[in-house]
């Protein structure tokens, strides 16, 4: 863990704008892991650099800024970011047509589960813009609903285990698990409520004929 305590001192020399500026960088595909970066962000809010609350509200608007940005380039510049130097490192040919097969196959799904999946995130948001099939609210509302649920976990995680290293490393790793089962919860809590949305409006149908 010595990038998380990098990145701590970083943070509490420089306050919020370092944490919004590295959030930035990970929605841009640097190989910076945005767990970490908002563990740290907590764990100088836990020290006393920066208020919990304001920090957890900064890193929102970091990550969802980061991800809007690469869907908004993705959306205007489609397959010609592909022969950029820094685009063509990050999503090589190969991979932009293994990540659009996987678009057109899972869809919004994808976007939402983009979250919880390191180094597939930059690839998964620029394909989302490129197909022009997708509407920048429908993107920014799924990324939001799946931020909302890992941006506080890891950041509050920072800010109560700020004082026990060995506390806060034992349930970054558990947490990094953990969050694959919220999410896949809140999925079928979701498509529970969309199916009994479709039966009830089936059988006011039936009823009507």
């Amino acid at each position: 863990m010595d990038l998380l305590e990098h990145l701590i001192t970083l943070f509490a020399q420089n306050g919020y704008v370092a944490v919004f500026v590295a959030l930035l960088l990970c929605g841009a595909g640097a190989p910076l892991p945005e767990d970490i970066t908002l563990v740290a962000g907590g764990v100088i809010a836990g020290l006393g650099y920066a208020n919990a609350h304001t920090m957890a509200a900064v890193a929102m608007v970091g990550v969802l800024a980061g991800d809007a940005g690469m869907f908004l380039l993705g959306h205007h510049y489609g397959a010609r970011m592909l022969k950029w130097r820094l685009i063509a490192w990050l999503l090589p040919p190969e991979r932009y047509a293994k990540v659009q097969h996987k678009f057109e196959r899972y869809g919004n799904r994808l976007m939402f589960f983009a979250r919880f999946l390191p180094g597939m995130r930059t690839a998964v948001y620029i394909t989302a813009g490129a197909t022009h099939r997708v509407s920048f609210l429908r993107f920014f509302l799924l990324d939001g609903l799946a931020a909302l649920i890992s941006v506080p976990i890891w950041v509050y995680l920072g800010y109560f285990g700020a004082d026990n290293h060995e506390w806060l490393v034992m349930w970054i790793r558990r947490g990094q698990s953990s969050l694959w089962v919220l999410g896949g919860l809140l999925v079928l809590v979701v498509l529970v409520l969309w199916w009994r949305h479709r039966r009830r409006i089936a059988c006011a149908q039936r009823s009507g004929d």
